[in-house]
């Protein structure tokens, strides 16, 4: 069993910063703040499902202290320490959250990477990074994952390890980390991580190209677990539930960290299946989750066919683009919960949040607004700022703000003021709430006159016909671009463009706004974490109206 201490200061390995916002604190720290403050209060529940209805661990907070104390030994006893990047591409199981937390506590720089990448990006992540450690799945979803990462060993000359959850090797997770030769290694036995220093790489999306790994501290973390409870009312009493993957932002920070901060009980469901996961809601008594609006939409269908309501519920977050009105409608007539919209990214964290108390008001047209300590702004191409409810380009600074991208200099984060360009289009309203209208590249421009994509999508998303829909720009040699919508219909509906435009103009939208070529599919191009890759629906387009 691991010694538990009373919180101390971390010594700095630099400069300490001046931010009101930067509690100057480690993850580790608050880990070791709950286990002395609440040594048996649940910590963590994880539910596989390849394991059956049961959870296949339920650990008190001293007893996830235990295993991340002999983690942590056994990264010490293989040569991890200050500074080394490790990678991790396991789903939402225990090991990811216990590895996660001892690569901190010997001062290792944590990777956290998708379980849907294959042997192309891994290549390209893992050499860039340098890791150190590679922990994968034996298998998952019927995928050979310890066949892949120890076939891309011998490219990969920095990479020392590969760990296998599942594993019957002697490089098992269970015989290499968990059983391993280092002992335990308490909280403040070894120099773990300043709260400035990198803690984090973690690759943005890749909705327009190359993924770039962006750097976050402690201080960035905490600072968003912090503007996040306050905003949205949580604390320790809150059952989180990590539906949204762990090797995402809004997994890793919005859940794991946010739990550890607060003390709080945190479940984990590794694969998404709506009628299991409102049974484990029920069942762990979930009162606050944070997923995109597919997760929702899922769950309120689910208890409209006769599921169990979760009625400990309170909050469901939302975020990764703009909520239909209808899906917020849905929501709070079959669940009786307000869904608190959002806006966020990879860089800089959690920008804009609804206020619980108004989200059935303000979800519906906007994203919210600032968080403590966070600003935004609206501005033309030459940074001049715009009037309310003219849409241009979203600037943002603040606590949460990355470091910058790793091994990339060469590519602009912030400029002389520290706003950084986010590459969203939104506007403002009255009262400083923001409205995501699309994105730089996105933008429909038909004949001089932008496109309202964001509100022309929402009015196709709430048509009785439609599940999905997405609008992109093709070109047109007299309009400049035309726009073409992407529809996924729901099971045996049937529309067509004439269908598109009669509903259009009966909620009165100007003609111009009109989609001018429908397109039926069946699944959307999305990236790892939900959001449409219009990108890829534009090549499509282009070569469609070509042929």
């Amino acid at each position: 069993m691991s010694q538990v201490v009373p919180d101390k200061s971390v010594p700095s390995a630099g400069r300490k910063p001046d931010n009101p916002f930067w509690r100057n604190r480690t993850i580790d720290s608050y880990l070791n703040e709950a286990t002395v403050q609440s040594p048996d209060k649940t910590a963590l529940v994880a539910y596989r499902a390849d394991r059956g209805d049961e959870p296949v661990v339920e650990l008190t907070y001293s007893q996830l202290e235990a295993r991340v104390a002999r983690v942590a030994g056994s990264l010490r006893a293989l040569g991890v320490g200050h500074g080394d990047i490790v990678a991790v591409q396991l789903p939402n199981w225990w090991e990811f959250v216990v590895f996660a937390l001892a690569a901190g506590r010997v001062g290792a720089v944590v990777n956290p990477l998708m379980p849907i990448f294959r042997e192309h990006e891994l290549s390209f992540m893992l050499g860039l990074t340098e890791a150190k450690v590679f922990v994968v799945p034996r298998q998952f979803r019927g995928f050979d994952y310890e066949t892949m990462a120890k076939g891309l060993r011998s490219g990969l000359p920095a990479l020392k390890h590969v760990v296998v959850v599942d594993g019957e090797g002697d490089d098992s997770f269970d015989r290499l980390l968990m059983n391993g030769s280092g002992g335990s290694l308490p909280y403040g036995a070894s120099e773990g991580l300043a709260p400035e220093e990198l803690a984090l790489i973690m690759f943005t999306s890749g909705t327009t190209g190359q993924p770039k790994g962006a750097m976050h501290c402690c201080n960035t973390l905490i600072a968003l677990t912090y503007a996040f409870a306050n905003r949205a009312g949580l604390d320790g009493s809150a059952v989180i539930f990590g539906c949204s993957p762990l090797g995402h932002m809004t997994g890793y920070g919005a859940a794991m960290i946010q739990s550890v901060r607060m003390g709080a009980k945190l479940v984990l469901q590794d694969v998404w299946e709506p009628q299991r996961a409102i049974s484990i809601m029920v069942r762990e008594g979930v009162t606050y989750t944070m997923a995109a609006t597919t997760f929702l939409s899922d769950i309120y269908e689910t208890v409209a066919a006769g599921a169990p309501r979760p009625q400990a519920l309170q909050k469901f977050l939302c975020g990764g683009a703009p909520i239909p009105p209808v899906v917020i409608e849905r929501a709070w007539r079959e669940l009786g919960v307000p869904v608190v919209s959002l806006w966020g990214m990879t860089e800089s964290l959690l920008g804009t949040v609804t206020e619980p108390a108004r989200a059935l008001e303000k979800s519906p047209s906007t994203d919210g607004c600032p968080v403590e300590g966070m600003e935004v702004r609206v501005a033309d191409v030459d940074g001049k700022d715009l009037p309310v409810g003219q849409t241009g380009r979203l600037l943002v600074r603040g606590p949460q703000m990355f470091l910058g991208y790793y091994k990339r200099p060469d590519i602009p984060t912030v400029d002389a003021h520290g706003w950084f360009d986010t590459g969203d289009l939104a506007y403002l309203d009255e009262e400083g709430y923001i409205r995501i209208n699309g994105r730089t590249k996105d933008i429909i421009i038909r004949g001089g006159e932008n496109i309202p994509v964001v509100e022309i999508e929402s009015l196709l998303f709430a048509h009785p016909a439609v599940a999905d829909a997405a609008i992109v720009g093709f070109p047109d040699p007299r309009l400049g671009e035309r726009s073409c919508a992407y529809v996924i219909l729901k099971p045996g509906a049937t529309l067509s463009l004439a269908d598109v435009h009669e509903w259009l103009a009966q909620h009165k939208t100007a003609k111009q706004y009109w989609p001018e070529r429908l397109q039926l599919i069946e699944q959307m191009p999305r990236t790892l974490t939900g959001k449409i890759q219009k990108f890829v629906l534009r090549e499509r387009a282009k070569k469609d109206v070509s042929a």
